[in-house]
């Protein structure tokens, strides 16, 4: 049984009609042990299915550990999102709700390799030369969600030294007992500096050099 129904993949021709270019999705899965890998693989195929320059490669996550590995991909279901290169958008856990924008977003965001960031923000991101891991935590009906995660997103196309995660807090619970993820949307960044709420795009930049200052102590 389709997970997108007509309306629904009607929408998402019309949103991916005019991409930049083309755009890989690398699912990690596993058949046993992983609650929902096997609806995010149907959900990344039928994405594919709807875009001649989205294409869908899938890999078994022990199997196919060295492709893992060299993606920094640690747990699954992952989906890494790459266009004409590799620009650190991760996925973990499905993408459903109000998560499905998300992943259509950093499909065209990553297709285009342009951030929709403000001068200041572009110029702040360019200046960067640490190390930078976001993790977005969120939840499927969470409707503030997508705004901190596409976000998060065009951060890691604007500097090849950020990497930005959605992280699906119910599907990994260790991780949002680890982080104290008591509501969503929370970021964390390098580990230690956290965000609550769908902050705007100045708040976490300031996060950011927060935690950039604590990496450099």
């Amino acid at each position: 049984m389709p997970m997108l129904d007509d309306n629904v993949r009607e929408q998402v021709v019309d949103f991916l009609k005019d991409l930049a270019g083309p755009v890989r999705l690398m699912m990690f899965t596993q058949e046993f042990e992983c609650e929902y890998c096997a609806e995010t693989r149907q959900l990344v195929e039928e994405i594919g299915e709807l875009s001649e320059l989205v294409s869908v490669e899938v890999y078994d996550f022990l199997a196919d550990g060295e492709k893992a590995e060299q993606l920094g991909v640690d747990k699954i279901p992952a989906i890494a999102v790459i266009g004409a290169e590799d620009y650190g958008v991760r996925f973990y856990g499905i993408p459903s709700g109000y998560e499905f924008t998300s992943l259509l977003h950093a499909i065209r965001t990553v297709a285009a390799g342009k951030p929709e960031l403000s001068e200041a923000g572009v110029q702040a991101l360019a200046e960067v030369t640490e190390p930078i891991h976001i993790q977005v935590f969120v939840t499927p009906t969470c409707p503030y969600c997508p705004q901190s995660v596409t976000l998060a997103h065009q951060m890691a196309i604007a500097s090849p030294h950020v990497r930005a995660d959605m992280v699906e807090a119910m599907e990994f619970p260790h991780l949002a007992v680890r982080y104290q993820v008591m509501g969503v949307p929370r970021t964390v960044i390098n580990e230690t500096v956290h965000l609550e709420g769908a902050a705007p795009e100045p708040m976490v930049l300031e996060k950011l050099q927060e935690a950039l200052a604590g990496t450099e102590g």
